[in-house]
């Protein structure tokens, strides 16, 4: 995306780096990039166990960074990119959690015809648990968690659609996901019970 960068950025501090940053100057992005890319890589590879994932969420960080960087008030360089990427694990982490608990939700529905009445039963009271954790959710948080997970928006194109910030944005998802997997939890252990009976 960027030329690295040269032995006059090198010696710059952070300060420094992030005033040329925010005007336009790539340089400096080249040299934030290589002087903090290895090490946040390194962090979300250890938090997650996967180079695939930990290297998307270091680029979506960094492409963050670049494409506000005219708005972002950031004061110390290092620590928010830590902190951002922290956030970005943790928001993976939840939404791997709630991916995991409705593909159980799919494959139970897939295997709907093979079950006797008793699991067709059990299997309609998750669909309706379900349902009714998503309806149970606040109107906003329920308009941006359906825009996100059914509808595929990214954050940026959410914030646009409702008209708040993507700290926002990020706040309600964050909250309906800590919301559903509190309402589906003890369908889900149920559900698992279920499966370990098979």
């Amino acid at each position: 995306m960027f030329s690295s960068s040269s032995g006059k950025y090198a010696s710059r501090s952070d300060a420094d780096l992030l005033a040329a940053l925010r005007t336009d100057d790539q340089g400096s992005f080249a040299e934030i990039y290589q002087r903090y890319c290895y090490r946040l890589f390194t962090l979300a590879y250890q938090k997650l166990k996967s180079r695939e994932t930990a290297e998307e969420l270091v680029q979506d960080l960094f492409e963050n960074l670049w494409s506000r960087r005219a708005s972002h008030d950031i004061q110390q360089l290092e620590q928010y990119l830590f902190s951002a990427l922290r956030y970005r694990i943790i928001n993976h982490v939840k939404a791997q959690q709630v991916r995991a608990g409705y593909e159980l939700y799919c494959r139970l529905a897939a295997a709907q015809a093979d079950r006797t009445t008793e699991d067709a039963l059990a299997l309609n009271e998750l669909s309706a648990a379900l349902l009714a954790s998503v309806r149970r959710l606040p109107a906003k948080t329920r308009e941006i968690f359906q825009l996100s997970r059914l509808e595929q928006y990214s954050v940026a194109e959410i914030s646009g659609r409702v008209n708040l910030s993507e700290k926002t944005v990020e706040y309600h998802l964050t909250k309906s996901l800590k919301l559903l997997r509190g309402y589906l939890r003890d369908f889900l252990v149920l559900v698992v019970v279920g499966l370990w009976q098979w």
